[in-house]
């Protein structure tokens, strides 16, 4: 039986760190019911997670949530560099990644992916558009794989995957759950967030 508890090995990371450039303002701070998009993130990894993080990006923001903020430990190296700052606060069994822009990710996804994660190195869901590296589970044994990447100058979110055991989670693995298409919608521009907005009713 899937479990509703939250997994009490894993630590889930609010990925907040981009520039929101497209955006023009910060995108982790829009609003959304219950809050702000990082607000929403939160609530969904405290009920995957037994405890929840924040990656605030190159500077620390976001404290007054009352959660651990962690500062790229890298500058300037996009969503590996999230994923390896994560994983030098992970302290536990996994880290389950959010990035604050995909709105529409369920809860019950976030637990697809742990309860796929036994005997893997790293979960990635696979969607319509690729590889959803800020949506998916990385173990510990991640993080040496994804140092030699960075000091190489290999910033591609995926660059070190022939390093450990990934499991691609594709539609079957994520039956029942959504169509993806719409699940890993992400919020980038104005226009994404009224639309966001507009077509749920929110």
């Amino acid at each position: 039986m899937a479990r509703t508890d939250p997994a009490p090995g894993a630590v889930g990371f609010v990925v907040a760190g981009g520039r929101s450039r497209r955006m023009g303002r910060d995108k982790a701070l829009l609003p959304w019911p219950g809050g702000t998009l990082l607000d929403h993130a939160v609530t969904r990894l405290r009920a995957a997670c037994a405890s929840v993080r924040i990656l605030s990006g190159a500077e620390r923001r976001y404290a007054d949530r009352g959660l651990e903020v962690a500062v790229d430990a890298v500058p300037d190296a996009g969503p590996l560099g999230a994923i390896y700052t994560g994983l030098l606060h992970v302290g536990g069994d996994a880290g389950l990644f959010l990035a604050v822009d995909l709105p529409f990710v369920p809860v019950a996804l976030l637990r697809r992916l742990l309860q796929l994660a036994e005997g893997h190195d790293a979960v990635v869901p696979i969607s319509p558009g690729g590889p959803e590296p800020l949506c998916a589970v990385y173990r510990p044994t991640c993080l040496e794989p994804v140092r030699r990447r960075l000091e190489a100058g290999e910033l591609k979110a995926t660059s070190f995957w022939p390093e450990v055991r990934v499991l691609q989670a594709d539609g079957a693995a994520l039956a029942g759950l959504g169509p993806l298409e719409e699940v890993f919608r992400n919020v980038n521009t104005p226009g994404d967030y009224q639309r966001a907005r507009d077509e749920t009713g929110r």
